[in-house]
């Protein structure tokens, strides 16, 4: 009876110890995974703070892109009203060119214009200076007949003479050239140059846009479309077509390459007869 007694109570003992081992495992293993929990509870809560600010930036980073978005196509819009500004201003550098060739073509006419009033005044000056030699000639020669007179009258006393009237002498006038020799001439005109349509000249050349300046334009009724042929020395070299006309000059292009180097200011143009 004793014997079951103290193996009862060593059973008991050992139970007692084994749950009290059980216990202290149970409560140092409750304790770690608290410990793990509350350590998971932090990385969760570092995680959900660094994913609110990921999250943050990632808007901050769509609105910096929508603005760069915006950005850009105002930049594109710029740049394509820059290229349209830079054409506009190209057409415009182009139209000042051609208005500065057509200025100088009209400077250079009314330098040939000066140039020949200039010769015209020139030969009325010689014209009245001879004129006046003449007229002092012909004085000279009146006085000088009048003193004849006087002394003839002087001579012969009883000599009744009549009245003498002293004229000036009259410059000999060229008579006008035979209607044979005019015609020739009209044939040679006619052999080295078309006489039908408007007869000019050219007045400037410009090779590096490739047209000439005429001195006829819309008063001389000459058209855009209209063809000339060119001659250099009375020798046909090529034709122009007028592309701009004013009022006293027009501004053709070479119709082929090859009159471009041929060409030479002061040429005679002749309209071409289709």
């Amino acid at each position: 009876m004793g014997k079951r007694a103290s193996a009862s109570l060593i059973l008991l003992i050992v139970l007692i110890f084994i749950s009290l081992v059980l216990a202290g495992t149970g409560f140092y293993l409750f304790q770690k995974e608290r410990a793990k929990n509350v350590e998971l509870q932090t990385q969760l809560e570092e995680l959900n703070t660094k994913q609110r600010l990921t999250e943050k930036r990632l808007d901050e980073s769509r609105k910096m892109a929508s603005d760069l978005q915006v950005q850009l196509q105002e930049n594109r819009d710029q740049i394509v009203k820059l290229n349209s500004d830079l054409q506009n201003e190209k057409m415009g550098k182009t139209e000042a060119l051609a208005k500065t060739e057509l200025l100088k073509a009209d400077l250079e006419q009314q330098k040939l214009l000066r140039q020949d009033l200039e010769g015209k005044l020139s030969l009325a000056q010689e014209d009245a200076k001879k004129a006046q030699d003449k007229l002092g000639e012909l004085e000279s020669k009146k006085q000088e007949l009048e003193a004849k007179i006087k002394e003839l009258e002087t001579v012969s006393q009883d000599v009744e003479l009549g009245k003498i009237v002293v004229t000036p002498e009259v410059p000999a006038v060229a008579a006008p050239e035979p209607k044979v020799k005019a015609k020739k001439n009209a044939k040679a005109v006619k052999e080295t140059a078309p006489a039908a349509g408007p007869e000019g000249k050219v007045l400037v050349v410009n090779r590096e846009f490739n047209f000439v300046v005429l001195n006829m334009g819309s008063k001389d009724g000459i058209d855009v479309g209209q063809v000339f042929s060119v001659y250099h020395n009375n020798n046909y070299i090529g034709d122009v077509k007028v592309e701009k006309v004013h009022d006293s000059m027009a501004a053709a292009g070479f119709v082929t390459n090859d009159i471009k180097n041929k060409v030479s200011e002061g040429d005679r143009v002749f309209q071409k007869v289709k």
